[in-house]
């Protein structure tokens, strides 16, 4: 079915980064709103000063009515009523521009990580699912970016530490030596538990991009699941991956629940001494009452930092776990490599294997040492069984594997060269199952030049069978294709393809077994397509279908990689070899008699349609 249940092992292109070099790398996502940063530092620093103030102010009144108890209270409330309004003010200033900020920040990583996607060669997703695939491209880029806002909280609470206790070691050295004193127990306690976290927080990642992925081509195929009946095999299937899920954050919960006792055992220890050794100062008078207060107040300001030291690198870790992962995917070494960007302008079509050396992995030998020569505006037909290389030559040529020896040339030019971008828009390909996006029949083809006009668009499908597959659509090209073209049959969706194609107009044309799922009727339309499509084109055919390699100007016949014949269809019959072989055995039903008589029975309806008009 397609998941792994060891999917919580690393991918084969992730990457272990050093927590500096990701934090410099995350720090250069926002070195473009540096002011707004600035902003918001002045806005921690004003509002720790402002909630500094506060409890200390609070002290002095206390102290001034164990003076005086008639001391009028209305100054200091006014007082402390603004400097509660105006940290209230700083902090929502703080967490407004930094939520502006972080927003900025997630979109523009989010958008490098697409284009990363987009530029990932075929044979990374030949490797890796999808829904993985997504998974870091959505939630891995959100959880980052919590980093930020985790740092900017406990900056605040540091920084409120530090001004605090540069108070209260004016007022009581031993006392605040003793809040302190247990203070690096904590530290390397929260320390030591973010090395645990990391490791757990990326395993539960990588289990969520498992059910993710699991659930993705669950849906995808479910036409697939209903037609075999295999819904309650799927269900079960997903019951042990959500298990593994369950069980996994679980232990992630363990972790993090387990830490906080631990720190709030230390820090109980160090409140306990406070309060006892703070109360007999008081008690000696040694200590006032309000600096006595002052000193409880500032334990619940100081262990509250320290303890959420523990919870913040749980989330930091979390977050720098979600940026590897990103960043992985960002440095994801690309297979297809050019060495050059150079346009050919108007291409000819001549397309050169020399010597050639393909395979898909060290296992898998596609081609061996493989030459040959497509002449320009050439026919050339590729047929052979399975496995053959047949697909795999049309890809090369399209650029979109790595071959590991000899070379490519299109116009002499080796293609390594090429600008792919320039060279893939002069290059047209209609695959065995072509992609439709969720829109209409009209967006579909539009596809192919994103500027044709609709009065275009209106020409090259007609260019099709006359236009005649057009009236089998419910509302003509403004009919909705649906998710992956669901709502159209497969011959409607080659046929929309093959107007794609057409629209762009390429110089190399590729026909990628694009007859093997249709009906005779639609094959006979598609035909009529091609002699358009292939007229002045170099095109490479790969088929299962007579009628898409008789009229070839040459077939090569493929076995294992290698050249076994080549010729026309007449000449290598005649020859009494493999495809004579492969005619008798595949080709020789596919009976031409059989295409002209749908054909007529098309123009037949059709002319009948009319007649009742």
């Amino acid at each position: 079915m397609g998941f792994i249940m060891d999917g919580l092992d690393a991918e084969a292109y992730d990457r272990k980064y050093r927590d500096n070099d990701l934090v410099r790398r995350i720090v250069a996502y926002f070195r473009p709103h540096v002011r707004k940063m600035v902003v918001v530092a002045v806005a921690i620093v004003v509002a720790a000063l402002v909630e500094t103030g506060l409890p200390i102010l609070i002290s002095r009144g206390i102290d001034q009515l164990q003076v005086d108890a008639n001391t009028n209270l209305v100054p200091f409330i006014v007082i402390i009523t603004v400097l509660a309004c105006s940290g209230f003010v700083f902090n929502l200033l703080r967490r407004w521009l930094s939520a502006d900020v972080i927003g900025s920040v997630v979109l523009k990583v989010r958008e490098d990580a697409f284009d990363a996607v987009l530029k990932r060669d075929l044979s990374f997703y030949d490797q890796y699912t999808s829904g993985k695939i997504v998974s870091r491209v959505t939630s891995d880029t959100q959880a980052f970016s919590n980093v930020v806002s985790l740092t900017l909280d406990l900056m605040s609470q540091l920084l409120l530490v530090v001004l605090l206790i540069g108070y209260l070691l004016l007022i009581d050295v031993q006392l605040t030596l003793l809040l302190l004193a247990i203070a690096p127990l904590v530290v390397f306690v929260a320390l030591q538990f973010r090395k645990i976290a990391r490791s757990t927080i990326t395993q539960s990642r990588r289990i969520r991009a498992v059910v993710s992925s699991h659930i993705q081509e669950t849906v995808s195929g479910i036409s697939v699941a209903k037609t075999f009946r295999r819904e309650d095999t799927i269900y079960k299937e997903f019951l042990d991956i959500n298990s593994q899920s369950y069980h996994i954050n679980i232990r992630t919960g363990f972790v993090f629940s387990g830490i906080f006792p631990i720190l709030n055992i230390i820090a109980g220890i160090g409140t306990v001494a406070l309060v006892y050794f703070g109360g007999l100062n008081v008690k000696g008078g040694t200590l006032s009452a309000g600096d006595w207060y002052l000193f409880i107040q500032g334990l619940a300001l100081f262990w509250f930092p320290l303890t959420s030291i523990a919870s913040f690198w749980s989330q930091f870790q979390l977050g720098l776990a979600a940026a590897e992962r990103v960043f992985a995917l960002l440095d994801a070494e690309a297979k297809v490599v050019q060495t050059d960007s150079k346009k050919l302008g108007q291409i000819r079509g001549e397309i050169t294997f020399d010597h050639v050396d393909f395979r898909y992995n060290e296992k898998e030998t596609v081609l061996d040492d493989f030459s040959l020569t497509i002449r320009p505006g050439e026919t050339l037909a590729l047929v052979g069984h399975t496995g053959a290389g047949k697909s795999s030559i049309g890809k090369l040529v399209g650029r979109f594997y790595e071959f590991q020896g000899g070379h490519i040339l299109i116009d002499g030019v080796d293609i390594r060269s090429l600008d792919l971008s320039d060279y893939h828009s002069r290059l047209g390909i209609v695959t065995q199952t072509p992609f439709l996006f969720d829109g209409t029949v009209r967006e579909n083809i539009r596809y192919g030049r994103a500027g044709a006009t609709n009065a275009e668009i209106e020409q090259v499908s007609k260019q099709i069978g006359n236009g005649d597959w057009l009236n089998s659509l419910p509302a003509g090209l403004e009919t909705p294709v649906g998710e992956r073209g669901a709502s159209l049959s497969m011959g409607q969706r080659q046929l929309v393809a093959m107007a794609r194609v057409l629209l762009q107009n390429p110089s190399i044309f590729i026909l990628d077994e694009a007859t093997a799922s249709v009906d005779p009727m639609t094959e006979a339309l598609i035909q009529e397509g091609l002699d358009v499509v292939l007229d002045n084109r170099t095109s490479i055919v790969i088929a299962h279908r007579l009628s898409t390699i008789k009229n070839a100007d040459r077939i090569i016949v493929l076995s294992k990689g290698k050249i076994t014949e080549q010729g026309t269809h007449d000449e290598l019959l005649a020859q009494h070899g493999h495809y004579a072989e492969l005619y008798n055995t595949y080709f020789r039903h596919q009976s031409l008699s059989y295409i002209e008589n749908a054909k007529h029975i098309t123009e037949t309806s059709e002319m009948e349609r009319l007649g009742s008009v």
